[in-house]
């Protein structure tokens, strides 16, 4: 494929995924960006799964490396951040892909436990990369962060602490976006819709205690393009343009990659 990336060195956080039938975003962006000439440093407290997405990097020939960091802590972020420089020399490019879901609950039935837990995930950890993985950028005047939100920041969910992390997100990204633009750094934000990746239909699956099949064909129906959900690489092709110099004059966006949901009113 075309080198859109060729000569750049692309963190990208949540590097494995949740073992499944289908890929996830972060598998998926990493893999794209290899193949897209990046040197990918790829993070995830799971580090075992960030090799197998090292090793398929390795079987097309890209160059990629694994590294154990749980994004919620700050010495871990601030090491992530020095590994990568101490390998590749720089960081071009940030992915900031981990996420949680969450229940179906409101204030009332919510733990306080589980909101501390799901922000600290969803919204702490792009607060703490961002802290450590800009400095080196403002050094070079240029940069590209992709963080990766959800629709349901926006769209009607009972998932209370799910959709105000992801909430936070976009507000993240528009105001480091603004903070850093006059510094040569560009912050986008992604929204997936509804995606047929392992944490959502195998997490959902069974937590909901239903057939992955039946799943599958519920969200199905509930994406207005035709064709249904979206998988990890819709994900990944957005992120890749957003990271690019095709998207040099893009920051502060919140680009909805949802098969039309968040336009669906009424």
């Amino acid at each position: 494929m075309e080198k859109r990336l060729q000569g750049k060195v692309a963190i990208v956080t949540g590097a494995g995924q949740t073992p499944g039938d289908t890929i996830g975003n972060g598998r998926a962006t990493a893999v794209l960006f290899a193949r897209a000439g990046a040197k990918v440093f790829l993070v995830d407290r799971r580090v075992e799964s960030a090799k197998e997405t090292q090793s398929i990097i390795a079987s097309e020939g890209g160059e990629s490396l694994a590294f154990a960091a749980n994004v919620t802590e700050a010495e871990d972020c601030r090491h992530m951040a020095e590994a990568c420089v101490g390998t590749y020399g720089r960081i071009d490019v940030l992915v900031n892909n981990v996420g949680v879901g969450g229940e179906g609950l409101g204030p009332v039935a919510l733990e306080e436990k589980d909101w501390d837990r799901i922000f600290a995930v969803n919204l702490k950890s792009m607060y703490l990369t961002c802290k450590y993985v800009l400095p080196y950028m403002e050094k070079r005047e240029s940069g590209s962060i992709v963080n990766i939100s959800s629709a349901a920041a926006v769209a009607a969910t009972p998932m209370l602490s799910y959709k105000s992390s992801k909430a936070g997100v976009n507000a993240l990204t528009h105001s480091i976006a603004m903070q850093y633009a006059r510094k040569g750094i560009r912050v986008n934000c992604i929204m997936p819709g509804l995606m047929k990746t392992p944490m959502a239909i195998e997490g959902i699956s069974k937590r909901r205690g239903m057939k992955k099949e039946d799943l599958i064909q519920e969200r199905d129906k509930r994406v207005p393009l035709k064709g249904g959900m979206g998988s990890g690489w819709d994900t990944a092709y957005a992120a890749l343009f957003l990271a690019s110099d095709e998207a040099k004059f893009i920051t502060a966006v919140i680009l909805p990659v949802d098969g039309g949901q968040c336009a669906k009113i009424g």
